[in-house]
């Protein structure tokens, strides 16, 4: 027979097979089964050895043969079994829907040991169940968009996919959490849309926290399965604003400072963002003799020649603050520089020599000549005082230390002395002592005590337990040196920082079996005003496993036919059971619960071994398996294995064959 599969496309792709029929000569007829094909379903999540269905052939009239089945095709991977002797299919391996949804096999049945023999077509509906999460092909991204776009521009599209089928893939999105109002989302498209226009916000970078949800209701769990990711949107500036100054406009500096010293800091700000708020300075007028220099990227405007007050007391310089947008935006500022004065002049006579003369025999007091002399200091620095130096009859005269004049203090007679080269001097100094008051800048970085945190903590924390407490110092002063704490990085919700202290809490309770360790930054943030520092440090936390989950039986109750001729020390039926806890949290061992001579349980294994012969073809039990962990404090399930002969096959039967009840119309869900 030739074969042909073709798809229903527009432009259809077809392929063929050829089948070639082998008719046997055969005296015997084969069994022939009850129907040509038999579908059957199964949850792809079922254990292992879960019963899918129960195919039957009938043998021929009058046939002595005993009939047998085997799956001839459909199963490559040996995900399946069949009883050869009762027709009942079994799941041997875990089932995955997403990888094969339906499964076609093909069983034979055979008479004996005759070569002929019957095929059925079975098929396996695999059905879905909610095992997959929907997931994002990226965990972050980034999006840049003007801030002058108007409300309803799609600024961005989340795509997340979900290998489920049907409501258990379908995905809906949602903004879990976010900074602004400015954006929603589309949960059908995941569009994300501006709200509002972003013009005039201070705040130019957004974070959205974007969840994909599927549609499933997993009959296994009570949650839905989230993915998130974390979009962050940039809005680009653009130049509205100018630069402002923030410095003063007035400055003072000492005329006897060196070369280089710095005079003033000029700061102007502009709220802009990147290129557009970079400022560079100027200095457009009124530094004509090259007095002072200004490094236009800091605003540092240092000396760059020495100063001299007596020549000129007063600097009036137009800066300019200018931003890089473009076009350019400016502001301009007369900026004040005060020369103030240090006493390095010295007093200088208006005269080198100044001559009068006096009548002898005039009384004490006689005015004889004011001197007069300047000082180009200034305020107390040019104050002058008069003094005659000690000299030759110097002690006839008086000077008046504050104007100058001269007076003598007695009778001068012309004959005994004629002449007196008598001069003042106004030499005075004085000393005073400054303090200094030096400033912190924001020049240290926190630093933690170490550079990596690594703990293990047990996982039956209460929530809010402190689990880690960090410390970072800052050798600045202030608020430049008060350090505040964060974490950065998913947590998963499980952690969080007080900002203060810095100590680390768990915010929920902790389960090592869906998470087993957590790795996430913390960052110690200064609190300067204007440029704060910061750093990161790793913390990796173990979460160590305590023994808080039974063993489970992957099958309970376990139904084990065994033949009455069973020979002793054989095998007649195995228990499964797995506990999810680590080491010896999770080793299980086996027992009988009763004292049993016929049966024997190997711990380690699970297998039930015959001890003694069967006593008859008829013989039935119940024996009860214990799992227990090997944790300090044991924790144990059971399970009911049922054994019977052959021809002591159980029959299920209902207590009713009908079975009636009334509900309310309006009753939760849940109810009995």
């Amino acid at each position: 027979l030739s074969v042909s599969a073709w798809d229903g496309g527009g432009l259809p792709s077809a392929t063929n097979a050829a089948i070639t029929v082998n008719i046997l000569q055969t005296a015997l007829a084969p069994a022939i089964f009850e129907r040509s094909r038999y579908t059957f379903s199964v949850l792809e999540d079922a254990p292992e050895d879960s019963l899918i269905g129960t195919v039957k052939a009938r043998e021929p009239p009058n046939s002595l043969e005993v009939i047998s089945y085997r799956i001839s095709s459909g199963d490559p991977h040996g995900r399946f079994s069949i009883d050869p002797q009762f027709g009942i299919i079994r799941t041997k391996k875990q089932l995955d829907h997403e990888t094969q949804a339906v499964v076609v096999l093909t069983i034979q049945s055979q008479l004996g040991n005759s070569p002929a023999y019957s095929s059925t077509q079975v098929n396996i509906s695999v059905i879905d169940v909610n095992d997959n999460p929907p997931v994002f092909l990226t965990k972050s991204d980034k999006v840049t968009i003007s801030c002058t776009q108007p409300p309803g521009t799609a600024v961005y599209i989340a795509h997340a996919e979900d290998k489920d089928s049907g409501l258990n893939g379908a995905i809906k999105y949602s903004i879990a959490s976010k900074q602004s109002n400015a954006f929603s989302i589309d949960p059908s498209l995941g569009v994300v849309n501006l709200t509002r226009t972003v013009f005039a916000e201070k705040q130019q970078k957004h974070t959205l926290h974007i969840a994909a949800e599927d549609s499933g209701i997993p009959p296994l769990t009570s949650f839905l399965v989230l993915d998130s990711l974390a979009a962050k949107i940039i809005i680009l500036d653009i130049n509205d604003n100018s630069p402002s100054f923030a410095s003063s406009p007035l400055s003072y500096v000492v005329e006897d400072v060196e070369v280089g010293f710095l005079v003033h800091h000029i700061i102007a700000k502009d709220p802009d963002e990147g290129r557009n708020g970079q400022v560079t300075y100027h200095i457009l007028s009124g530094n004509e003799n090259k007095s002072f220099v200004l490094d236009k990227i800091t605003g540092l405007l240092t000396t760059a020649q020495l100063l001299d007050r007596e020549i000129q007391e007063r600097y009036s310089l137009t800066v300019m603050a200018l931003d890089d947008g473009s076009p350019a935006l400016s502001a301009t500022q007369v900026l004040t520089i005060v020369v103030l004065d240090v006493n390095d002049e010295t007093p200088i006579f208006l005269k080198q020599l100044y001559e009068t003369a006096v009548h002898e025999n005039q009384d004490p007091g006689e005015f004889v000549i004011k001197v007069e002399a300047v000082d180009r200091d200034a305020g107390l620095n040019s104050l002058l005082r008069y003094e005659i130096l000690p000299g030759n009859g110097y002690e006839k005269f008086r000077m008046n230390s504050d104007s100058g004049e001269l007076v003598t203090t007695a009778s001068l007679d012309r004959e005994a002395q004629e002449l007196f080269s008598i001069k003042g001097s106004p030499s005075r100094s004085s000393t005073a002592q400054l303090y200094l008051t030096v400033l912190d800048e924001n020049d240290h970085s926190p630093l933690f005590a170490k550079t990596q945190y690594e703990i293990s903590v047990r996982e039956d924390l209460e929530e809010g337990s402190a689990i880690l407490d960090l410390f970072a110092s800052d050798e600045d002063d202030g608020l430049n040196g008060k350090v505040m704490y964060s974490l950065i990085d998913n947590t998963f919700g499980a952690f969080a920082i007080n900002s203060v202290t810095g100590s680390i809490v768990t915010t929920k309770a902790l389960d090592r079996e869906t998470k087993s360790q957590y790795t996430f930054r913390a960052v110690a943030s200064d609190c300067s005003s204007h440029s704060p520092r910061s750093t990161t440090v790793r913390v990796v936390v173990h979460v160590d496993d305590v023994n808080d989950n039974d063993p489970l039986f992957l099958q309970n109750p376990i139904r084990a036919f065994v033949p009455a001729e069973t020979a002793v020390n054989e095998t007649v039926a195995t228990v499964r059971a797995e506990d999810v806890d680590l080491g010896r949290n999770g080793a299980v061992v086996f027992r009988l619960m009763s004292t049993e001579t016929v049966f024997q349980i190997d711990t380690k294994t699970g297998d039930i071994i015959l001890q003694e012969p069967l006593a008859s073809k008829g013989f039935s039990t119940q024996l009860l398996v214990t799992a227990s962990d090997q944790g300090i404090s044991p924790r144990t399930a059971t399970a009911m294995v049922i054994i019977l002969t052959e021809e002591q096959e159980e029959e299920i039967l209902f207590s009713h064959s009908l079975y009636e009840a009334s509900v309310p119309e309006n009753s939760a869900a849940g109810g009995h």
